[in-house]
């Protein structure tokens, strides 16, 4: 079971209702980092409108079960926080993949101009710790890419390195079966860290 699921949607017209059903599945199979991502920012714009169909979807699909999963919406208004959570949710856009990376180098430069770092002190780590966007998240195992398009336009660049990506046709209508279909093939990946 991967820690950290991505799901990226390179369709034009996403959907509330679909993106909300995958990321309950995600809480119910026991994924405890989720990030949803769109390259026009419809759902990092929308955040409310996304959280309050998680909700709706989380009541309909869990019902009395409802209780034993609750997901915290890591965005910047910590109004929507919930605590206790078992899966927390990050809704990201194109600014948190490359921009990040280039406000993260620009960081790095100033330390050091300022002589606080040296050249030399510029490693895989050093650079994770600058990246604003997934402060806290574990780099993502698994990301499910629904859409034509054979990218994952933007989606954290650096963070996906080592990441299996699943391509599905499209988010909309999406079965409960494909969902697990997908958790099932990531569950045969071998990694083998670049041997």
């Amino acid at each position: 079971l991967p820690v950290h699921m991505g799901l990226v949607v390179t369709e034009e017209e996403p959907s509330y209702a679909d993106m909300a059903s995958l990321v309950v599945w995600c809480m119910a199979v026991g994924i405890s980092y989720v990030s949803v991502y769109d390259h026009n920012g419809i759902f990092k714009r929308n955040n409310s409108r996304l959280m309050d169909e998680i909700l709706k979807q989380q009541q309909e699909l869990l019902g009395r079960d409802c209780s034993k999963y609750t997901v915290e919406f890591a965005n910047q208004d910590k109004a929507d926080q919930v605590l206790n959570c078992q899966s927390t949710l990050k809704v990201l856009s194109p600014e948190d993949g490359k921009a990040d990376i280039v406000k993260a180098a620009q960081n790095f430069c100033q330390l050091v101009a300022q002589q606080q770092r040296t050249h030399t002190d510029l490693d895989v780590n050093v650079l994770d710790n600058l990246l604003s966007s997934t402060n806290g998240f574990p780099d993502p195992d698994l990301v499910l890419k629904f859409g034509p398009v054979d990218s994952t336009l933007g989606f954290l660049p650096w963070h996906i390195r080592l990441t299996e990506i699943i391509s599905l046709p499209s988010h909309l209508n999406i079965s409960y079966e494909d969902f697990f279909s997908a958790l099932h093939h990531y569950a045969a990946c071998e990694q083998r860290w670049g041997k």
